[in-house]
């Protein structure tokens, strides 16, 4: 069916309203919905299958008429995964395995009896929340930009249709200049979602007032940072949200061509951007005449090849038309000067996300959300040290530790938070005094970090900070272009320096040259990349000189975790001679009599840890370097014994 009026958007709407209003609780059912995550975090851990099972058993019992399965995108409790989401009542079922699936249609759709080792516990009380409005990782959040992630099935255009979908284009085309849409978006507050915050409505108007014709509109979909995923989510469970704001955007800027630059690892994305481009095209709503009117537009994809630099808005565009990933000077800005040198305007996934609602509820209602220079929400991965790992979306100035503790449900272990890495690679650690800062563009910035695309890394008590920056800055040298002989040079001997201090043998001057060098590089480097670098070195410097101090001076690691500057010990009263540890070490460095504790010889000692995870009394821990084992060398005593992962 070709949509040409607002007529027609009515009929698909309402053939689809009835299933979408029994998940919003407005409407009951005779029999019930089944939804099932199929992102890519249930996907590996097994949803398809169980959707298979269920659909099996479901038949098998007669129930194929008062039962039906449906494929969602992420609810976003990935910890959880997979995740059946029951309705009426949105009954709550997580780590469900295809063998518990017989259990679930002949307990729940057949008797009606809620099947209770499914359901979610909270790790610290144990207490069992059976409806998902109960469990407190979804009670904080405010879904906008996930608004539809988890609630309808994303390979299906009539469910987006029924929450509205494309209303907001018709709209536009029909009822608004060009020139009104990017005063709404303006006036909403809403920033890049991509790392930088620059106001959207200004990049919307500078590619507009461009002479040069034609115009191109991308969606940045090459997240790139460790433990990011907000974008991926996005496009696996509402990807026709983008491709209505990219069509939005074109008619604004007086585009009529976009495209999406999405990394060729997210499979299951790309898989169903494809479907949502071919449903809309045969729709009529992408393609020429949108709506019977004047305006064409549509959408083509790029594979990018996971190069981390093609983050930066140039070098993404250059390898968009098939050259090497390379960021160059601006300006010219991409407003003037893109996509095959042509007015080009470029956002993140999230950003476009949120456009079509903001055009739908108005700017007013998007901007009482969030701060007074940070509106509306900020979708968040959160991972690492904390017990509820997964995908959020909260109100912008919501505080650190509403997400560690009461989202993120706290620190695993009951061990000690110690800081949060925000802003991915280009960002900066954000320590435990400061829990209690909103985050916002400018907090995060004046704290010495950035908001980044949304990744949250959580380190507890176990951590060294000087391995962390270590790491991420190994990571920043790797994904360098080398174009720019700052960030090309400066981050490898930034790096030579981390790598001498883990190693003990550091010197006090080389923490002096690491900020110049930093410094350096922030000021001199071509593009974000380079000049964000540094920021994890300057942060942990900042907040934990103490760590760095002990690297150099004592050549100890106050976490246990450098490897050259830690032994592995025995603690005699623990030790129960089994000989295990022995028999795991692959190196000989472990000797034992029969009813005497073992002995690790310092020498010979690869510091693998194979010893420790083998020990079945955790006789074996981490200590600091140096110093003869004797029966003193335990925890508490002359040598200091650190937690260990």
């Amino acid at each position: 069916m070709r949509v040409r009026n607002l007529q027609d958007l009515e009929i698909i709407k309402n053939s689809h309203l009835p299933d979408l209003n029994v998940r919003l609780g407005i409407a009951s059912a005779d029999g019930y919905q089944v939804l099932c995550c199929t992102g890519t975090g249930c996907s590996s851990s097994g949803s398809k299958s169980v959707i298979k099972a269920l659909n099996h058993h479901i038949k098998s019992q007669g129930l194929q008429d008062r039962v039906r399965v449906y494929k969602t995108g992420c609810f976003g409790f990935c910890k959880m995964g997979p995740i059946l989401l029951v309705h009426p009542g949105q009954v709550f079922y997580c780590l469900v395995r295809e063998k518990d699936t017989e259990d679930l249609v002949v307990q729940h759709f057949k008797r009606g009896q809620i099947v209770e080792r499914l359901l979610y516990k909270e790790p610290a009380e144990h207490k069992t929340h059976p409806h998902m409005r109960d469990i407190p990782f979804f009670q904080a959040q405010m879904r906008i930009a996930l608004r539809n992630c988890g609630l309808i099935n994303p390979e299906v255009i009539g469910e987006y249709i029924a929450n509205d979908g494309y209303f907001a284009l018709y709209d536009v085309i029909h009822n608004k200049k060009p020139q009104e849409v990017i005063e709404i978006i303006s006036k909403s507050g809403l920033r890049g979602r991509g790392g930088g915050g620059f106001p959207t409505g200004k990049k919307w108007a500078f590619t507009a007032q461009a002479k040069d014709f034609p115009k191109y509109v991308v969606c940045n979909a090459d997240e790139g940072d460790p433990g990011a995923f907000m974008d991926r989510s996005i496009l696996e469970g509402d990807p026709h949200s983008v491709l209505e704001a990219m069509a939005i955007a074109g008619y604004s800027i007086g585009a009529n061509q976009g495209i999406i630059y999405v990394r060729a690892e997210y499979p299951i994305a790309i898989k169903r951007l494809e479907l949502a481009i071919r449903q809309a095209r045969e729709m009529g709503l992408l393609g020429s005449r949108l709506f019977d009117s004047e305006f064409s537009f549509d959408i083509d994809l790029r594979l990018g090849a996971g190069a981390f630099v093609c983050g930066e808005e140039t070098a993404l565009l250059k390898s968009a038309m098939g050259q090497r990933g390379e960021p160059r000077p601006r300006p010219p800005f991409p407003a003037v000067c893109g996509f095959r040198n042509k007015p080009t305007l470029l956002n993140n996934v999230e950003t476009y996300a949120n456009v079509p609602i903001i055009l739908r509820k108005g700017w007013a209602w998007y901007a009482a959300m969030g701060t007074e220079t940070s509106k509306g929400t900020k979708v968040f991965s959160i991972a690492g040290k904390i017990n509820n790992t997964g995908l959020i979306e909260v109100p912008m100035g919501t505080t650190l530790r509403t997400i560690i503790y009461d989202i993120g449900g706290g620190i695993p272990g009951g061990r000690a938070f110690k800081a949060v890495q925000t802003g991915g690679p280009s960002g900066g650690v954000i320590p435990a005094h400061l829990l209690d800062i909103p985050i916002d563009y400018e907090s995060l910035s004046r704290a010495g970090s950035m908001m980044g695309s949304g990744g949250l890394i959580v380190m507890d008590e176990t951590d060294c900070m000087v391995d962390i920056a270590k790491f991420y800055l190994q990571f920043s040298q790797d994904e360098s272009c080398g174009k720019c002989t700052p960030c090309r040079i400066g981050t490898k001997r930034m790096l030579e320096i981390m790598e001498r201090i883990t190693q003990g043998k550091g010197e006090m001057e080389d923490l002096e040259e690491l900020e110049e060098l930093a410094r350096d590089i922030k000021d001199a480097s071509l593009c974000g990349l380079g000049q964000t670098a540094p920021n994890p070195v300057l942060s942990t410097l900042r907040f934990f000189r103490e760590e760095y101090i002990a690297h150099v001076r004592d050549k100890t690691c106050p976490a246990g975790v450098c490897r050259e500057l830690t032994d592995f010990v025995v603690d005699p009263a623990k030790c129960i001679s089994c000989g295990i540890c022995a028999k795991a070490c692959g190196v000989g460095a472990i000797s034992g009599e029969k009813k005497k504790p073992f002995y690790i010889d310092r020498q010979k000692c690869i510091k693998c840890g194979a010893c420790q995870a083998r020990c079945p009394k955790e006789a074996i821990f981490k200590a600091a370097m140096g110093g003869e084992v004797t029966d003193a060398n335990k925890p508490g005593d002359n040598r200091t014994a650190y937690p260990t992962s």
